[in-house]
């Protein structure tokens, strides 16, 4: 499906009925991802939302306009046009920087905040650096240097080894991405601030989920991450890596459903209802 949103095009996936549950993407990515988690989610009675966020899958890629601000405005604007006041939202990697964004600036919108395979923290100065390079890279023309960057930390070791038609199927959304969207994003994610110090703001019900052997999102992490939101849960999937929703399927529906429950207890399918949840 593509809607015009903010003067774009955005192609989305919207499957099932029932509470509303979005999913945001990471990078260098797209919806595509999110096929084991649509399935399962809309077979448990819930709705699905799942963008393209602007410059990656099937949306437009504007030349320039990529911001955290941006990517949230465009989910927002999404829900307000599908009629969904209020959706447990879940974001992988960036897609968590970005639901950091909708939660500091549209909490109103948010259920529940799934904080999947990604970190609170700014990049620091030499991280800054390295996106910057990369970006210029894609600029230059030679967008491979970074599919290639990303393609093998992606997955646990053993993924690499035993599914290789999986990381050709990632590895075909990669380049899916167009050129502004990987620019525009890795300069987005260099710019994001820092949200480990306001995580104790934030009174949303939260899960915090990470992979034994994610090496972007090193699994200590998430202990931490989790114990300083104030209504949160967290879980680990064992033997997957950062792609752990593709990885690891079962365990990581069973962990993302049993909150999906939990949150949706709070709305009615339009996404409204205020009552207090016992987290």
């Amino acid at each position: 499906m593509h809607t015009t949103i903010n003067n774009l095009s955005l192609a989305y996936t919207d499957a099932g009925s029932g509470p509303a549950v979005m999913l945001i993407h990471g990078f260098p990515l797209g919806r595509a991802m999110w096929e084991p988690q649509v399935e399962a989610l809309t077979a448990a009675g819930f709705r699905v939302i799942a963008p393209d966020l602007r410059g990656f899958g099937d949306s437009e890629g504007p030349a320039e306009g990529y911001s955290m601000d941006r990517f949230a405005d465009d989910v927002a604007e999404l829900m307000t046009k599908l009629g969904i006041g209020r959706a447990v939202v879940g974001g992988m990697s960036m897609g968590g920087y970005v639901l950091f964004n909708l939660l500091a600036r549209y909490p109103q919108k948010i259920a529940g905040a799934a904080f999947l395979l990604t970190r609170c923290n700014a990049d620091d100065a030499a991280g800054k650096a390295r996106r910057k390079a990369l970006a210029e890279e894609v600029r230059q023309g030679r967008r491979r240097v970074v599919e290639e960057s990303f393609a093998d930390i992606l997955f646990a070791p053993g993924t690499l080894k035993t599914r290789p038609e999986l990381v050709e199927r990632v590895k075909g959304w990669m380049s899916a991405t167009s050129d502004a969207g990987l620019a525009g994003a890795l300069l987005a994610m260099g710019e994001r601030p820092d949200y480990c110090g306001r995580l104790g703001e934030f009174l949303t019900p939260a899960l915090v989920m990470g992979a034994d052997e994610d090496r972007i999102v090193p699994p200590e992490t998430i202990g931490p991450f989790a114990a300083a939101l104030p209504l949160s849960s967290s879980c680990i999937i064992p033997g997957a890596g950062h792609m752990a929703n593709l990885e690891a399927p079962q365990a990581f529906n069973a962990c993302l459903l049993k909150f999906v429950r939990l949150c949706s207890q709070t709305l009615d399918v339009r996404g409204n209802g205020n009552r207090v949840l016992e987290f």
